[in-house]
């Protein structure tokens, strides 16, 4: 594992996930909402989005977190892991909720540099609302990645499905004792 995607639906904890697991790659994180928003919740145009995606994607080793369908062609074409975050509906919806909240409570910015923060009426009440982005898009990114991988296309990546933060927590667990893997200094 040198290039890997960590997906799932917004809230399902893929950008925990990422984090450690590059922790215990010792490879650089690369968050694609990171890469995606400007100041003031504007977003990147998909040219701009794409170039930036390819240039920090140039690395030889990397865990590169999020979903942005529309950036297969560039995210997908030397990955050689694709990890889900796959947890259920309720507890996805439930994490999402959560952070939402404490987003919102602490005022903290998102990403460096933007002035993006979460506020109750953009996390609650807007037609942006996060919470309403899960509910929306949960069982069609769990159908697409269930046809994922199964699709022909897609055979020479390896696709790891967690199903649960147990499941997460034992894989980070075998990637760390791995006698395979660089440990930071």
């Amino acid at each position: 594992m040198r290039r890997i995607n960590v997906v799932g639906t917004s809230g399902s904890g893929k950008s925990t996930f990422s984090r450690q697991l590059a922790l215990a790659l010792n490879c650089p994180h690369i968050e694609m909402d990171r890469l995606y928003w400007k100041k003031n919740w504007q977003g990147t145009s998909d040219e701009e989005l794409l170039k930036k995606l390819s240039d920090a994607l140039s690395a030889e080793h990397w865990v590169l977190d999020g979903n942005y369908n529309r950036t297969r062609a560039v995210k997908w074409k030397d990955v050689d892991t694709i990890v889900w975050v796959d947890y259920s509906f309720l507890r996805t919806l439930f994490q999402a909720t959560t952070r939402a909240f404490h987003r919102c409570v602490s005022g903290k910015e998102i990403w460096p540099n933007t002035n993006n923060v979460e506020t109750f009426s953009r996390s609650l009440f807007s037609r942006d609302s996060i919470l309403l982005w899960t509910l929306k898009t949960y069982h069609s990114n769990r159908q697409r990645y269930v046809e994922d991988m199964a699709n022909e296309d897609y055979q020479h990546i390896r696709f790891i499905r967690l199903s649960s933060p147990r499941m997460a927590q034992e894989f980070l667990q075998q990637i760390s004792e791995s006698p395979d893997v660089k440990k930071p200094a």
